[in-house]
């Protein structure tokens, strides 16, 4: 949360918690939004690199919806841009949402980074994602929220639906 990105602890403090929790660091990804790093950009560079330094991922999340500069790309150690849902949801409108889409992934192709579309919704999303060559995807075609309780359902639902297609 924003209030937690001020504490100048952050750092230790998730690696306190990584520890305690026995999760690796590798395995932890921490979403920013472009207003924590505006607000104190040298601040903001100094602790995601110390989250960087311990294993931690870092993804640039809504890109594309506020300021978005390029430089951010360029200068903040981050591994994954989020390509937000406003996008995705106008993938297939004849408005030129799409050639966005295919820069914004064919951009983080090319600097080493992972491309997450947020909010699919439909199968002709998808397809187009996939043939965009986008990394990941997330979004109620696939599962609406749901209590822990239930994400393993959800997790056996769609193995077995992608064993059905095999």
């Amino acid at each position: 949360s924003p209030r937690q990105f001020q504490q100048a602890d952050l750092p230790e403090r998730v690696l306190a918690i990584l520890t305690e929790t026995g999760l690796a660091p590798t395995r932890l990804e921490l979403e920013i939004t472009e207003t924590l790093i505006i607000n104190d950009m040298a601040r903001a560079l100094g602790i995601l690199r110390r989250l960087k330094a311990f294993g931690v991922s870092i993804a640039m999340d809504d890109f594309g919806t506020g300021y978005s500069s390029l430089s951010y790309l360029r200068s903040f150690p981050f591994d994954k841009i989020k390509i937000d849902q406003s996008f995705v949801r106008d993938l297939c409108v004849k408005d030129g949402t799409a050639f966005i889409v295919r820069a914004v992934i064919g951009l983080g192709a090319s600097l080493g980074m992972t491309t997450t579309a947020e909010g699919v919704e439909t199968e002709a999303q998808l397809a187009h994602l996939r043939a965009e060559g986008c990394d990941e995807v997330q979004g109620y075609l696939f599962s609406r929220p749901v209590p822990v309780s239930e994400v393993a359902s959800v997790i056996r639902r769609w193995n077995g639906a992608l064993r059905a297609i095999a």
